[in-house]
């Protein structure tokens, strides 16, 4: 059954319109790659306005790498603030990677022009004003879906980029996720400069 986009953006931008209607201004935060075993966490943070309202914003899991690539442009082209920050390998290894994505995801809402922060499964952050943690944020929550997208496609760039260096990991596929053939090359070769020593001693010495 072919989707509903309208439909569904009536649903997505539900708790969004509910806010917009108190006249406060909101931002939605969200984050790209807390599970692979190499590259950076990528956070995102936007503050979009009541309209337009985009079609096609969603969970960026949910959409296709085409589909991604086009609402990034679309949500830059709109919204009223968006910013993105990393948190680097180093970074996590040293922090753990809760630390270093609330860090990185601080720095993306800093410049914010508002008091209010809607953030995908997280209570607590270190910004002026309040934190609404909402549990799968980016599939309810429209400011949050459209932080997905920009924090996924951009780490998805980066990890093509680092594919290009590491040709041996096959991150433009798997991303950087702990996939066989991943896990394969990383006990073939060890570990390259952009892997979380963290995260590979299950599978190499580090």
């Amino acid at each position: 059954m072919k989707k509903d986009w309208n439909a569904r953006l009536i649903e997505i931008s539900a708790i969004d319109r509910e806010i917009w209607q108190t006249g406060r201004a909101f931002a939605g935060i969200d984050e790209a790659g807390r599970g692979p075993l190499c590259g950076p966490v990528a956070t995102a943070c936007v503050v979009m306005p009541p309209e337009p309202l985009l079609l096609y914003v969603d969970d960026s899991k949910k959409l296709s790498e085409k589909r991604r690539e086009e609402m990034y442009e679309k949500i830059l082209e709109t919204a009223v603030y968006a910013r993105v920050e990393l948190a680097q390998p180093e970074e996590i290894d040293r922090d753990n990677i809760l630390r270093a994505t609330k860090r990185a995801m601080a720095d993306a809402a800093k410049d914010a022009p508002c008091d209010l922060f809607l953030v995908d499964a997280i209570s607590t952050l270190d910004v002026r004003g309040e934190v609404r943690g909402i549990v799968h944020g980016d599939a309810l929550c429209y400011s949050i879906a459209a932080a997905s997208i920009l924090a996924k496609v951009t780490r998805d760039r980066i990890m093509r980029e680092l594919d290009a260096m590491y040709p041996q990991y096959g991150f433009a596929k798997n991303k950087g996720y702990g996939t066989a053939e991943h896990i394969a090359a990383l006990k073939q070769y060890g570990p390259c400069p952009v892997h979380r020593r963290s995260f590979i001693g299950n599978f190499v010495k580090v």
